[in-house]
């Protein structure tokens, strides 16, 4: 089984590179760094599984994760992150994920959802899993709009209100006299903070009030 890794921790990368080494059933064919070395390597390597962090560089995991699964529909994707809340995790299903495992998660349940995976399956860290029973099992209130708002700085806020009016970061560099490549970890960091897959709903969450899930904040 082929796997690509994609995480901008060389250390978490060759843990787990040298963890598959280990095995006779799984191959580590490429490792990205960010989101959009990801992309390119999904496309050029076709991996069977993925090994995907959410907090990279430029396009987070679960942007590029949508954007695999558009390009590439039947790749499969496990989420291995830090990031437990129930926003993360959702999003991450909702852009077609196959798993999520927490990165403290053992060697052997790692492997095990590796092979999940790739196997067809889906698989969640025990941790997960129990948070997503409680959750469905317990009534949610709406989240108030300007809870995940005002996790963002003066800056962070200008430029999301930018984006909302329709601005592209270059426009938003020219008119705040910043770097396009400033501009560009700004966004990074609003869609990280605001934890949503791209620029869209970064907008959607700034013009109305969220609806439905009630997702709280945990970020370990």
């Amino acid at each position: 089984m082929k796997i690509l890794l994609a995480d901008d921790h060389p250390l978490f990368r060759g843990g787990v590179r040298n963890l598959i080494q280990t095995t006779d059933d799984l191959e580590v064919i490429g490792e990205a760094s960010t989101g959009e070395e990801a992309i390119e390597m999904a496309q050029s390597l076709h991996p069977d599984v993925i090994v995907m962090d959410i907090r990279m560089p430029g396009i987070n995991g679960i942007e590029a994760t949508r954007i695999i699964r558009e390009k590439l529909p039947h790749m499969k994707i496990l989420i291995v992150s830090m990031l437990k809340n129930d926003k993360s995790v959702f999003m991450a299903m909702q852009m077609g994920a196959r798993g999520y495992v927490l990165k403290d998660a053992g060697e052997m349940e790692l492997l095990h959802s590796i092979r999940m995976v790739g196997g067809g399956g889906a698989v969640f860290s025990s941790d997960i899993a129990e948070r997503m029973m409680h959750y469905f099992a317990v009534p949610q209130q709406p989240e108030p709009r300007n809870a995940a708002l005002s996790e963002l700085t003066g800056r962070e806020m200008e430029i999301l209100e930018l984006i909302a009016g329709g601005s592209t970061n270059a426009q938003i560099a020219l008119r705040l006299q910043l770097s396009v490549k400033t501009v560009a970890n700004h966004v990074t960091n609003i869609l990280n903070k605001l934890e949503v897959a791209d620029r869209y709903e970064a907008k959607k969450l700034l013009n109305k009030p969220r609806e439905g899930f009630g997702f709280e904040e945990e970020i370990e």
